[in-house]
């Protein structure tokens, strides 16, 4: 079994590498240096997603879409001609953004469905089991593996960076002394003194 210790040096050697792979960045070691995993606040926001909950707000959306269009076509119906006329054009306007609404509904549900699909894939490709009791692995189990690993990661790739901002600070400094003692050696002319100077 892996213990907590044998996990946390694994992490610090995937962050080493993966600092060493930036190092000859002009930002490793800087504050502009970017984190290169999801920061571990998306990933615990992800985990709290359910798809079933996409899922029924966008049922939910496309029934009162249909409620709708079905009560204005009732109102169109039972009004007199005299009384249609503003009522329909305004209703009209309305539902100009309904139908893109609706054809985005559709766009929705299809994006849904190939995002579920595909974080299926993802749990097959990365090994993650479902919990017992769990016909398939929940977006809460997977993303929570990986919001400990991201928030790990995150805290030794801070101290990586530390470490390589404080061996370029002794490097500067050191570049520094060096130009500074070069300074400090510079021949000056002789001053004519004594006989020579008097003539």
């Amino acid at each position: 079994m892996v213990n907590f210790t044998s996990c946390f040096v694994l992490i610090c050697v995937c962050v080493c590498l993966c600092v060493c792979l930036c190092v000859n960045h002009q930002d490793a070691g800087k504050e502009t240096c970017v984190f290169p995993l999801p920061e571990p606040h998306d990933l615990f926001q992800a985990s709290q997603m359910k798809f079933e909950d996409f899922q029924k707000d966008l049922l939910r959306l496309r029934k009162d879409l249909r409620a709708c269009t079905s009560e204005v076509e009732k109102v169109c119906k039972m009004s007199d001609e005299e009384n249609l006329q503003p009522f329909k054009d305004m209703m009209e306007i309305c539902f100009i953004p309904c139908v893109t609404c609706y054809l985005l509904w559709r766009k929705l549900i299809v994006n849904l469905t190939i995002c579920s699909v595909r974080f299926l894939e993802l749990t097959v490709f990365f090994s993650v089991k479902a919990k017992s009791g769990e016909k398939e692995v929940s977006l809460n189990t997977f993303f929570c593996i990986w919001h400990e690993f991201s928030s790990d990661f995150k805290e030794q790739w801070k101290k990586e960076n530390k470490a390589i901002l404080k061996e370029r600070l002794k490097a500067a400094e050191e570049c520094f002394r060096q130009a500074k003692e070069k300074a400090s050696y510079s021949v000056k002319p002789k001053h004519a003194s004594g006989i020579v100077s008097s003539l």
